[in-house]
């Protein structure tokens, strides 16, 4: 049975008119020290009877501990992931401003065979960064949902106008 997940892309443009989007650092030991190839779209996993822009909204409420903007979210598509898992994605454009990230939880027995059991954030920094930056810190299997919403903007981007 195949994973999926659904999550959010959300871009705005600078006052320099540059193109920044939201990601978020993934919580948890295994990530904590690494800042490269470590962030994610606000995502999480849905059933393949649930509506998947629905899903992505929930997840990004349980990510962001405060609702995804009402806005008119634009699908960039179905990304298959290097460990098979499927993520469809959805965008839009948004100032999103929240004033602190609480992230839903997980628990973790930590340190691995210790038999303590740990709850950690699935996410503990989330912010904007410009599409340069986005390239090094999200993980490689989510770059092409990056390249969908740039050639979904194309010729409405006003870097390129």
């Amino acid at each position: 049975m195949t994973v999926r997940s659904a999550g959010i892309l959300l871009y705005r443009w600078n006052t320099e008119y540059r193109f920044e989007v939201w990601i978020a650092h993934m919580g948890g030991p295994f990530w904590a020290h690494k800042t490269d190839r470590s962030w994610s779209i606000p995502k999480g996993e849905y059933l393949d009877s649930e509506d998947p822009l629905t899903a992505a909204l929930r997840e990004f409420a349980e990510e962001m501990g405060m609702p995804a903007p009402a806005l008119d979210y634009i699908p960039l598509g179905a990304f298959r992931q290097p460990s098979g898992k499927i993520i469809t994605a959805f965008a839009a454009e948004s100032d999103f401003q929240p004033e602190q990230i609480v992230s839903n939880t997980f628990a973790l027995e930590w340190p691995k065979g210790s038999g303590v059991i740990r709850d950690f954030p699935e996410i503990d920094d989330a912010r904007w960064v410009g599409e340069r930056e986005a390239r090094t810190k999200l993980v490689g299997g989510q770059l092409p949902i990056l390249d969908a919403l740039i050639a979904h903007l194309g010729k409405d981007n006003p870097a390129h106008q």
